[in-house]
């Protein structure tokens, strides 16, 4: 058994885990095809976790009691090497607690755990951030899996769609320097469904904050579908890189600054306040499908 990764495996599913960011490296379906990134050149990571902070801090400064401290975009846990708590054929979970160098960019205590379990063609990934101090923790926490797009090998991305559980009307934000702008911008989803094309990824992330569903079927024109399903999150970002071969869709619990945001770090939009042992729960899950299912747009 490898202490750098960990393979599970269930009916119709495989995925492999890395201690280091507790990052979803491998993700197939039955016949055995990749549907996840696979860290090419375009962008060299595969599902990083994010955490303590989501998207960016103003300057890549943290504020607090009179310091400064540095923390760049979406935190550090993706770059850091987690402790293994437990593995079997099917499941796996992963540590990190703060320590010197966490504390030198992010200066509260955390137990930050990560689950990863399969079963019936479906991955379920847990989150679970406990506060083991005696002041309030802030801390922002989200996901970031790179699915491959197009699904099926040799194919155009023309004719992808996202199909949402519910109508999403309500206006989305954009970034700028990674940083939110004020303005909000209408929804590019029509009733439920998103016709994919990268020119709408061209203003980087779309940022959907006040979204209705709690899952989103990815789909090819014909062939293979992902669904992914969400608890515990508040937000939803879909970003794609220029000449990439993937689509992210991100459920968050928090985002990057606002333009303009000069407060402490414990006044940031966004962020969950963990009471002193206290703990916040969230997770999702990627079910790999033959076809997609017919659902009303």
């Amino acid at each position: 058994m490898s202490d750098d990764r960990h393979r599970i495996a269930a009916a119709g599913i495989a995925a492999t885990v890395l201690a280091d960011g507790a990052e979803l490296c491998s993700l197939t379906n039955a016949a055995g095809d990749e549907m996840l990134w696979q860290a090419g050149p375009v962008w060299p990571r595969h599902a990083p976790v994010l955490f303590p902070i989501v998207g960016r801090l103003a300057d890549d400064t943290l504020r607090h009691e009179g310091r400064s401290y540095r923390l760049t975009q979406h935190g550090f846990a993706r770059d850091r090497r987690f402790r293994w708590s437990g593995r079997s054929d099917t499941a796996c979970h992963l540590v990190l607690e703060d320590d010197a160098a966490t504390r030198a960019s992010f200066p509260f205590a955390f137990r930050f755990e990560i689950g990863f379990a399969v079963a019936d063609a479906t991955l379920l990934v847990t989150y679970s951030v406990h506060n083991p101090a005696a002041e309030t923790l802030p801390a922002s926490f989200g996901a970031h899996p790179a699915l491959r797009w197009p699904l099926r090998a040799g194919a155009a991305k023309s004719g992808h769609t996202l199909t949402f559980a519910a109508p999403e009307p309500a206006p989305i934000r954009r970034l700028a320097g990674g940083l939110i702008l004020p303005e909000r911008f209408a929804s590019p989803v029509a009733g439920r469904r998103l016709h994919l094309d990268e020119s709408l990824f061209a203003a980087d992330a779309i940022i959907l904050d006040q979204v209705a569903s709690d899952s989103v079927q990815f789909a090819a024109p014909d062939g293979p579908a992902i669904e992914m399903t969400w608890h515990g999150f508040r937000q939803l970002g879909l970003w794609m890189r220029p000449g990439g071969d993937f689509l992210c869709i991100e459920p968050w619990h928090g985002h990057a600054d606002p333009v303009g945001f000069a407060g402490p770090f414990t006044e940031k939009p966004g962020l969950l306040h963990i009471p002193p042992g206290g703990e916040a729960r969230a997770s999702y899950a990627i079910r790999l499908m033959v076809d997609a299912e017919n659902r009303s747009a």
